[in-house]
């Protein structure tokens, strides 16, 4: 799932003008990027997930983050939820509703 950071510089950058009104000619504004780098940041408890990098948009060096219990495939029919049980993540028949 992409996300939408709040700030486009792509966007900024073909719409560049006159600084006074926000264009960006030569520069980039620090905390425009900082808004950006902060709503990319994830956080969540390293004990559950592993850490990597792989090539992101543009060739980037992108952060790869993936549970270390994976989620069971889906079940092709029936109604389920997810649950625990004995410690290990497994979908669990209900009525459907």
């Amino acid at each position: 799932m992409a996300s939408k950071p709040p700030v486009s510089f792509e966007a900024l950058a073909k719409t560049a003008a006159n600084p006074a009104s926000g264009g960006y000619p030569y520069q980039l504004k620090g905390a425009d990027l900082d808004k950006n780098f902060t709503f990319a940041t994830e956080q969540f408890n390293e004990d559950h997930f592993t850490l990597g990098t792989s090539l992101g948009a543009g060739g980037h060096q992108a952060r790869k983050v993936a549970l270390k219990t994976p989620i069971p495939p889906i079940p092709s029919t029936g109604t389920h939820v997810l649950g625990a049980v004995d410690g290990e993540l497994q979908w669990i028949a209900t009525e459907e509703c």
